[in-house]
C-alpha cells in the first residue's frame, strides 16, 4: 500500500541547511511522484473516457452514462426510409382464400325495395388474415395392428412410424416449436410452458422442454460437424471472436467461427489457445482469420485479418484523448482505402493497379514513422530498473506497434478483396448471445450452455441460408437437418 509522504516545515528547513545536493534530491523524488501520480491519473482518466464509440468496450459497459451513438460511417446523404425506386412489400390477397364469407344485400339503399332474390352482378372482395379463434393440440393415437398367424402360431405386431417410441408422448410440431420459443427467441423455460398454455391449453413440463431440446443436439450433430469441417478446410476467410458467458456462476467464454452462410458456437472454460485448440479449427484452418487482435490468435501459422472498425474506435479514442496529426490522418487513410476497395468491386476488379497500392501503403508507412516519432519508446526511470516486463507504453504507441507488427493483416481487405474491412460479422453472430445473458444472467449447467450454443449454431446457419426456422427444426426432429447444399 502506498504511504502518504509527509515533510513538516521544520523537515524541509533540516534539509535546506544540509546544502544544495540535499535540497536537489528533495526535488526530483517530488518529481518523481508528481510524474508517477499524473501517469496514473492519465490512466484512471483514459478509463473513464472510454466507451462503446471509442474504445473495444461492448456497449452495455456503458451503463447511466451512455454516449449518443456515433456511427463511424460517412453520412451518405440519402433520406431515411424507402429510396425512390423501392418496390416496396405489402399485404397480398391470396387465390384460394381457406374460408369465403358471403355479405348480402337485402334491399335498395335508394328505394328500399327487397332485393332478396335478385341475382348478384359482381363482388367486392376484402381479405383478412387472421388466426382460428381456438387453437389446440391434436390428439393422434397410433394403432399397431396385432395378428397371430393361423399357420405357424407367430404373433405379429405393425411397426410404429419413426420417433413413435413411448406409450404417451409429445409431437415434433410442439416441440419445434418449444425449441423455437426457448432457445431461438430466447424465452425463458418457464415463460415457454406459459405461452404454450395460454394459446393451446396444454402446459408441457420444463423437463419435456429440456428434453426437446436435448434431443434436438443429437440430430444436428452430423450438420454441426459437416460445419466444422468446411469452415477448416473450404472457406476462404472465416471470422472469429468470443465473449464471456457466466456458467455454474463461473466465467466461460463463447468463441464464435462463421462465414455468411456459416455459424459454429461452442463454450470453454479458457478464453485463449487452449479453447482454440479444443475447438479445432483454428488449428487446422486453410482460409483466413478475421479477429479483433486478441493476441492468442496470432499463435497460428494462417492468414490474419484485423478489424478496422477496432482501429478507427482506438483512434478516435486518441484523438480526444492524445490529439496528434498522424491520428486523424490515418483515420482518414483507412476509411479512403475501404471506399477505394468498394470502388474497385463496382468496376469489377479483383485488385488495385500496381501505382495505387503502393501509393495507399507508402502513406500507410509514413503515418505510422510520424507516430512513432511523436511517441518515442519510453525510458525506464532509475527508481524501476529492477522490474520485470516491458516499460509500459501510452495507448498510441501500443496502437502504432499493432499497425507496425500487424501491417499485412490490418491492410488485408486492401490485397485481398475478399477479405472484409472489419469483423462486423462475427459481431453480429455474437450479438444474441449477449442478450440471452442478459435475459437468463447465467447457464446453470455446461451442459445446457453446450446445448444453447449448438442449437443457435444450427438456427444461424438456417437463417443464413434463407430457411424457415420452424421448418428447419420440424426437419432435425424428423431426422434430416437442413445442411447447406455447398457443404459437403
Amino acid at each position: 500500500m502506498n504511504t502518504k509522504p509527509e515533510l513538516s516545515k521544520d523537515d524541509i528547513r533540516a534539509i535546506y541547511h544540509q546544502g544544495e545536493d540535499a535540497v536537489v534530491e528533495l526535488i526530483m523524488s517530488l518529481i518523481t511522484t508528481i510524474n508517477a501520480l499524473y501517469e496514473k491519473a492519465q490512466r484512471l482518466e483514459d478509463q473513464l473516457t472510454k466507451n462503446s464509440n471509442n474504445s473495444n468496450k461492448p456497449p452495455s459497459s456503458d451503463g447511466l452514462s451512455k454516449p449518443s451513438p456515433k456511427s463511424l460511417r460517412k453520412r451518405h446523404g440519402r433520406k431515411s426510409g424507402g429510396q425512390a425506386g423501392h418496390a416496396g412489400y405489402t399485404l397480398k390477397a391470396v387465390g384460394k382464400p381457406d374460408r369465403i364469407e358471403s355479405h348480402p344485400v337485402f334491399e335498395c339503399t335508394c328505394c328500399h325495395n327487397d332485393l332478396k332474390e335478385v341475382s348478384v352482378d359482381n363482388y367486392e372482395k376484402r381479405q383478412v388474415f387472421d388466426l382460428p379463434p381456438q387453437l389446440k393440440i391434436m390428439v393422434t393415437e397410433h394403432q399397431a395392428e396385432i395378428k397371430t398367424c393361423p399357420y405357424c402360431g407367430e404373433r405379429n405386431k405393425a411397426a410404429f412410424p419413426r420417433g413413435i417410441t413411448q406409450p404417451v408422448q409429445y409431437g415434433d410440431e410442439i416441440k419445434s416449436l418449444a425449441v423455437y420459443l426457448n432457445q431461438v427467441q430466447l424465452i425463458p423455460l418457464q415463460r415457454t410452458v406459459e405461452i404454450l398454455e395460454t394459446l393451446f391449453g396444454h402446459a408441457p413440463s420444463q423437463a419435456s422442454l429440456m428434453s426437446a431440446c436435448q434431443e434436438l443436439t443429437e440430430h444436428i450433430q452430423p450438420v454441426i460437424a459437416s460445419i466444422k469441417t468446411h469452415l477448416k478446410g473450404k472457406a476462404a476467410v472465416v471470422h472469429f471472436d468470443e465473449t464471456g458467458v457466466r456458467v455454474e456462476g463461473k466465467l466461460h467464454w463463447l468463441h464464435s467461427a462463421s462465414t455468411a452462410q456459416l455459424t459454429y458456437y461452442q463454450v470453454h472454460p479458457k478464453r485463449g489457445h487452449k479453447a482454440m485448440d479444443a475447438d479445432g479449427i483454428l488449428p487446422e484452418l486453410s482460409g483466413t482469420a478475421v479477429h479483433d487482435g486478441w493476441m492468442s490468435y496470432f499463435r497460428y501459422e494462417i492468414g490474419h485479418a484485423l478489424c478496422n472498425v477496432h482501429h478507427l474506435r482506438r483512434l478516435k479514442f486518441l484523438e480526444e484523448r492524445y490529439p496528434q496529426a498522424w491520428v486523424t490522418e490515418m483515420a482518414d487513410l483507412l476509411i479512403r482505402m475501404k471506399t477505394a476497395v468498394e470502388d474497385a468491386e463496382v468496376k469489377g476488379l479483383k485488385s488495385f493497379p500496381q501505382d495505387m497500392y503502393e501509393d495507399f501503403l507508402r502513406q500507410y508507412d509514413n503515418l505510422v514513422a510520424l507516430g512513432f516519432q511523436s511517441n518515442p519508446a519510453p525510458v525506464r526511470a532509475e527508481t524501476e530498473h529492477k522490474k520485470r516486463g516491458r516499460v509500459k507504453q501510452n495507448p498510441a504507441r501500443n496502437l502504432l506497434d499493432e499497425f507496425k507488427n500487424h501491417k499485412s493483416a490490418v491492410l488485408a481487405f486492401m490485397t485481398d478483396f475478399k477479405i472484409p474491412f472489419d469483423n462486423n460479422l462475427a459481431e453480429r453472430d455474437i450479438r444474441m448471445m449477449k442478450v440471452k445473458q442478459k435475459i437468463s444472467g447465467c447457464f446453470r449447467t455446461l451442459d445446457g450452455a453446450q446445448t444453447f450454443s449448438l442449437i443457435r449454431s444450427y438456427v444461424s446457419t438456417a437463417r443464413k441460408n434463407g430457411i424457415n426456422i420452424i421448418d428447419a427444426l420440424r426437419r432435425a426432429f424428423a431426422g434430416y437437418p437442413y445442411l447447406p447444399v455447398f457443404v459437403d
